[in-house]
């Protein structure tokens, strides 16, 4: 594990408190109810970093369906000896992957897997001779087994307290899908990890500000007892002290009620304000670095500070060209590979950007240049704008 030293101002300090010995006599007059506490940076697995990216952090959670949801929703073309084929069995299954999703669902978990994870692995299910249906394995599941030569061997999957293993060469084999990681000769490293920080910083200040409102909207401080004769809070003083704080000042419901202070006891803040820590421009900050490592220009999740695009139309047209369309077209060529393998034939996969809404004025700027081309045939210009013969 990775640690970081730095420290953040509003991590409650609960559990730090648990880990202090347990104090008997109060013998300063400062009697501190909250601290300063800390936040540790460190490496996540893929179930932790499913539950505090896409389950947890609404911009994580947002980029990532844009991101899936619409390379799921590019239709497929196949190619067979640079002829288009609309009635191939493989079309048909990744239309139809297996009986419990359709291929927009399949293709959507698949992108959402690899974005999170960086891997993606397909399995392959026969009917005799026939491949029947294909299933998504998830990634935290797999273990890569390397054989003798250092290349993957055997996948072993981990689910309901069985293990499967599944060969990585020949027509059985599982299809592994992967992001390139610098450090990893087998594995894939997911583009949402290189957003960790920014995602506990987010997360983080998220909880803070809940915090924050739920303890009236006040920083954290002090009581100070003053007595003009000396002397000390006894331990029953500081709990009955302690709980009557408690219920009469915490909560939303009791914001802004008056505090009546007697006995030589003052409040002195001890945390800076919202305002002094900048904290509205950190959080729009990190959330601008989560969309930008997942490859989503912050405009199209309405992040405020972002002036890279002229307009929407325009940051929409980098989404696909730039993210979109990278991510579908890896996917294409290692599915073209794999089955052709089980085919036997010589598959060629891509997609139908001609059904791209997003990529429109583009399509529609490339006709209007071709059909203009006065030397050129009707053969050339179909062949030109992506038709066949």
């Amino acid at each position: 594990m990775m640690k970081f030293p730095f420290r953040l101002p509003w991590r409650d300090a609960a559990a730090e408190e648990k880990a202090m010995p347990e104090r008997k006599a109060f013998t300063s007059s400062l009697v501190a109810f909250s601290g300063e506490g800390r936040s540790e940076w460190r490496e996540k697995g893929y179930a932790a970093l499913a539950r505090e990216g896409f389950m947890k952090n609404p911009v994580a959670h947002r980029s990532i369906r844009l991101i899936a949801e619409a390379a799921a929703s590019v239709p497929w073309l196949l190619m067979i000896d640079g002829r288009e084929e609309a009635d191939h069995a493989a079309l048909g299954l990744l239309a139809a992957p297996n009986g419990r999703q359709s291929g927009a669902e399949f293709f959507e978990a698949l992108y959402g897997q690899m974005l999170i994870s960086g891997n993606g692995f397909i399995l392959p299910v026969k009917a005799g001779t026939r491949l029947a249906e294909l299933h998504l394995l998830r990634p935290d599941r797999i273990s890569i087994i390397e054989g003798a030569d250092g290349w993957p061997e055997v996948y072993e999957y981990r689910a309901g307290g069985r293990i499967r293993r599944y060969p990585a060469l020949g027509e059985a084999a599982l299809l592994h899908l992967k992001l390139f990681h610098p450090l990893d000769d087998h594995g894939g490293f997911g583009p949402l990890s290189a957003a960790l920080t920014a995602l506990d910083l987010s997360n983080r200040a998220t909880e803070w500000n809940k915090a924050l409102i739920d303890n009236s909207a006040r920083p954290s401080g002090a009581l100070v007892y003053q007595p003009k004769e000396g002397g000390n809070l006894t331990p029953d003083q500081y709990e009955r002290l302690k709980a009557e704080l408690a219920e009469g000042y915490s909560g939303p419901a009791k914001a802004g009620r008056p505090m009546l202070l007697e006995g030589g006891l003052d409040w002195k803040a001890m945390a800076l304000s919202p305002k002094e820590m900048d904290f509205f421009e950190a959080k729009n900050g990190a959330a601008r670095d989560i969309a930008l490592a997942l490859g989503v220009p912050p405009l199209l999740i309405g992040l405020p500070g972002d002036n890279t695009y002229a307009n929407y139309a325009e940051a929409n047209r980098a989404f696909w060209r730039l993210t979109v369309l990278p991510l579908i077209s890896r996917t294409a060529a290692s599915l073209s590979s794999w089955l052709s393998g089980i085919h036997g034939e010589r598959l060629v996969l891509s997609h139908d950007l001609d059904q791209v809404p997003g990529l429109s004025l583009e399509r529609d700027a490339l006709w209007a240049r071709i059909g203009t081309a006065a030397f050129l045939r009707d053969e050339e210009k179909r062949e030109a704008v992506g038709y066949g013969p």
